[in-house]
């Protein structure tokens, strides 16, 4: 489906099924998205939410676990650009496709590896950081991601994010695994009673991380 000949205009969705305008924004998001030319694979209604979380708490650590081509760790790295302060450990089983604005930023340290084997030297990378925010965007099977929650959760700080991607998979469109996040996110959820599922942030209605927004309370 081509996004921009079928449904380029506001006009033209209105009676479509929300079902097929999801599947238009995922073939526009996989296909097309770039972040200054770099293949981004993040939705932007997401996006904003991600800014608004960022701006509010200013980390001293985000920690992305899945980066792809690199759009979605530079995108982050602007933001502490913005607020003069902060730091992105990119972790990723492979870095082959990084692109070179995203190797070259200062605030951008890459760990190639499996995200729960090379655990040990993220939390050396974190060092003393007050404020750490994790996002999870790495292979969505079931127990990966439950895998990476039970371990990276010990690195988010008090009031920031444990931010999951991808719950939207069998939860808005029938893609990914199956079970996949959102079935991790609920285990994960029982099994750990520090954080809470922040669906205010679900806001614009729209999202692919539905229930993917983990607040630690305590």
């Amino acid at each position: 489906m081509n996004a921009s000949n079928e449904t380029g205009r506001m006009e033209e969705i209105l009676s479509k099924p929300l079902s097929e305008v999801l599947e238009v924004i995922q073939a526009r998001i996989v296909k097309d998205s770039t972040y200054f030319g770099i293949p981004c694979m993040r939705c932007p209604l997401d996006f904003w939410i991600y800014q608004e979380i960022i701006f509010a708490l200013k980390p001293d650590v985000i920690v992305e676990i899945g980066n792809y081509c690199g759009g979605s760790a530079l995108s982050l790295a602007h933001l502490c650009d913005h607020l003069g302060k902060g730091r992105v450990i990119a972790v990723d089983i492979d870095h082959s496709r990084l692109n070179q604005t995203a190797k070259n930023h200062p605030r951008i340290s890459f760990i190639t590896g499996d995200a729960c084997e090379v655990f040990n030297e993220v939390v050396a990378q974190c060092g003393d950081a007050a404020t750490v925010l994790v996002i999870e965007d790495s292979s969505h099977e079931y127990q990966n991601t439950l895998n990476v929650l039970k371990k990276y959760s010990q690195l988010v700080t008090i009031g920031s994010y444990l931010i999951v991607e991808d719950g939207i998979c069998h939860h808005g469109l029938n893609i990914g695994p199956d079970p996949g996040p959102y079935e991790a996110i609920s285990d994960f959820v029982n099994y750990n009673k520090e954080f809470s599922i922040d669906r205010n942030k679900e806001a614009f209605l729209i999202t692919w991380n539905p229930k993917g927004y983990l607040r630690r309370e305590k």
